[in-house]
């Protein structure tokens, strides 16, 4: 019998729990003593004592260095525990029939060597009626230990139980561990207590009496702040606060869909007051036999505050465990083989039919009711997805997708539409292998009107997917576009706020949300002239504030005659020098002869003074077009309007604006150029008749945007 100990370290690799080795060291004591109890009654209480001592390992650097000292008070290191010891991947303790053991593959104690250089075992055991004691010192650069490096002596009863001494802390490990914090800091009495107290929680507790009133003692020595001890016992361990049964449902690998058939999962839920435990931290963990394997806490406490503060005044310590995860943890026992993330639907080389994503899907609610904070309240977090992102709850229910506590607005709707282009993508390569089936059908068939079907259903759904995330995307988009229309109409916007004497831009503000100034359509695609009316975003040609000789359709031809700016400029200059340039603020038309003028006035000024305006634009469209134009609709938007100077309009019957329909006549000869309608409306209404249009898509899609 031989322990190879370089092929050992060099097949199992170095644990990502820095307190492996002192799991280790109690979790073989535990099952050292249930295998003593088992064959001797008599042994009451079980011992264990730890023992670190800290020396300056380099003053230059200020390195500490430990020497770590295990004694229990178990069966001993007898034949058979012997030879275990000695071989790799043993099945020992699972050929022994006592409850509450732990597995064992033999790769435990290969921590030791990872973390040490050096390693002494003392250990007496009974074997018929005498007492035999067993030494062992090794080393490195020794390779290996066989069973000709144990002694044997005569002991006693008083002695039975293993002592473990490791020396000599390896450097290399030193960093990966202690990221710069002093061993003793990490390595306390104190800190020992509580940590061991989180890993060995469930197991203790499973156990009941059978360990006795056992006590776990730490104690630590310092070259400078001297000894410090600190002890586990029966009487600190708390009881379950609760346990919750989970079942989760296996899938085809092939095809993802359910099987009919479970895995089950129990959770423990230890709910400690911090003021009595003073737990360093939160932990929410996967299980393999009883033991904390894969911490999961960031899951559901994001932040490190979170993390390692009290929720609601106590820290919680959840527990899962399952047969599904004792038969997956592997050599190391800091994570689980062969679950993966999602199921790869088709994936040749992977049959499993669970996944990490289904099995959160089915203990998160669990564990939100657990851990939680009494104040989180998860409305607010839907508030926020919907109106940041446009994600509904019917969206979130529509793709099985959960709010989990902690989790950012942003990263729910990433999941979300993460799911919705998976669903696209795969859509989308089944209608394209239909696509194929169809080519190779008779049209006279019936297979080919089932295959036509089949096409038609697959690609309305996908649709649906890739519709349901747009859309929702476009509403949240307009409701801010009105949310800052409406601040700017009341000057609120921060760039409206400006120094005395400084000429405010209030007027060409509310022109660039409708449309950027000094463009056309056929250099912006995205504007909001929607704002208006949803049909004119569908119009031929938009122009905002640029020379209306230079506009073009139809291959290039002109629709106005060249000196028309001349024309609209003399109109212009009856007002203020400042105007004396500019053109109707924005002019829409249609191939089929309409044309929209939309003027936007700053708020304060007297819509009424420019009613004439539209009037004489109209003309000047009509006449300099050749005829092409014969609908002119006029727009004033503003908010201030003499009423007693409106002569010849119509109050609507809602809101607060007027509006007028007139034949548009040569002025001279009375020939009918086409006709003319115009309104005068506030910024408050056209805004409440975007809220409105907006409504009917949020009712659609069940989205409940915060109006402010």
């Amino acid at each position: 019998m031989t322990l190879d100990i370089r092929g050992s370290i060099k097949n199992t690799k170095l644990s990502s729990n820095p307190y492996v080795v002192f799991e280790e060291l109690i979790s073989n004591a535990i099952d050292s003593f249930l295998i003593r109890k088992h064959v001797d009654a008599s042994a009451e209480d079980m011992r264990v004592e730890i023992e670190v001592e800290f020396n300056w390992e380099d003053l230059l650097d200020a390195k500490e260095d430990m020497t770590v000292f295990c004694k229990d008070n178990g069966c001993g290191l007898g034949d058979d525990q012997l030879k275990a010891f000695l071989t790799k991947d043993t099945s020992y303790k699972d050929d022994l029939s006592i409850s509450g053991i732990g597995s064992c593959k033999g790769a435990g104690r290969i921590q030791f060597f990872h973390h040490f250089s050096g390693l002494a075992i003392n250990s007496t055991y009974r074997k018929g009626g005498k007492f035999i004691r067993r030494e062992m010192h090794y080393s490195e650069p020794a390779k290996q230990i066989d069973a000709e490096n144990f002694s044997s002596s005569s002991g006693n009863e008083s002695e039975i139980g293993t002592t473990i001494l490791l020396k000599g802390f390896k450097e290399a490990v030193r960093g990966r561990i202690a990221q710069g914090q002093p061993l003793s800091a990490l390595f306390s009495a104190s800190v020992l207590k509580k940590q061991m107290l989180i890993a060995f929680l469930q197991r203790l507790v499973g156990l009941d009496r059978r360990l006795g009133n056992f006590k776990i003692t730490f104690v630590t020595r310092h070259w400078k702040d001297g000894e410090r001890s600190d002890s586990l016992t029966r009487s600190d361990l708390p009881a379950v606060t609760a346990k919750r049964e989970v079942k989760v449902e296996e899938r085809d690998p092939d095809t993802g869909d359910g099987l009919g058939t479970y895995q089950h999962f129990t959770l423990y839920h230890y709910q400690l007051n911090a003021s009595e435990y003073g737990l360093p931290r939160n932990a929410i963990a996967f299980c393999a036999k009883s033991s904390p394997v894969k911490d999961i806490t960031q899951r559901y406490l994001r932040t490190r505050a979170q993390q390692n503060n009290p929720v609601d005044g106590s820290h919680h310590i959840v527990l899962i465990e399952s047969d599904y995860l004792d038969q997956r943890v592997n050599e190391q026992r800091d994570d689980f083989e062969n679950i993966p993330a999602e199921i790869s639907i088709g994936d040749l080389f992977s049959g499993e039919k669970l996944s990490y994503a289904t099995i959160y899907d089915a203990i998160d609610p669990v564990i939100e009711e657990m851990v939680v904070p009494a104040n989180w309240n998860k409305d607010d977090v839907l508030r926020d997805i919907t109106n940041q992102f446009g994600i509904s709850e019917a969206m979130l229910q529509d793709t099985s997708t959960r709010i989990v506590y902690g989790e950012t607005p942003q990263a729910v709707a990433e999941r979300v539409l993460k799911k919705y282009q998976e669903r696209v993508v795969d859509e989308t390569a089944a209608i394209y292998n239909l696509k194929e089936e169809i080519i190779k059908a008779e049209p006279d068939s019936e297979e080919f009107r089932a295959l036509i079907n089949d096409l038609a259903w697959k690609y309305t759904s996908s649709l649906k997917n890739f519709d349901m995330a747009n859309l929702s995307q476009l509403i949240v988009r307009r409701a801010a576009i009105v949310q800052i229309l409406d601040l700017a109409c009341n000057e609120k916007l921060a760039m409206q706020t400006v120094s005395n004497g400084a000429r405010r831009k209030n007027e060409q503000i509310i022109h660039n949300i409708f449309f950027p100034m000094r463009k056309d359509s056929s250099e912006v695609d995205d504007h909001d002239i929607w704002l208006l009316s949803e049909e004119y975003h569908y119009y031929d040609y938009i122009a905002s504030d640029v020379p209306l000789a230079n506009i073009a359709w139809n291959g290039g031809e002109k629709i106005f005659e060249r000196d028309i700016d001349v024309e609209i400029k003399k109109i212009l200059e009856k007002r203020a020098s400042a105007n004396s340039g500019k053109r109707p603020d924005i002019a829409i038309f249609s191939k089929e002869g309409s044309a929209i003028i939309i003027e936007f006035k700053a708020p304060g000024v007297h819509l009424d003074d420019y009613v004439g305006d539209l009037a004489e634009y109209s003309h000047l469209l009509a006449a300099k077009s050749g005829g092409k134009l014969k609908k002119i609709y006029g727009y004033l938007i503003g908010d201030t309007v003499n009423a007693l100077r409106l002569s010849g309009w119509t109050p609507f019957p809602l809101g607060n604006g007027y509006f007028r329909s007139d034949a548009l006549l040569d002025p001279k000869t009375r020939y009918p150029l086409g006709e003319t309608y115009f309104e005068i409306l506030y910024f408050s209404d056209v805004i409440e008749r975007a809220k409105k249009r907006i409504g009917i898509y949020q009712n659609k899609l069940q989205l409940k945007l915060d109006p402010h």
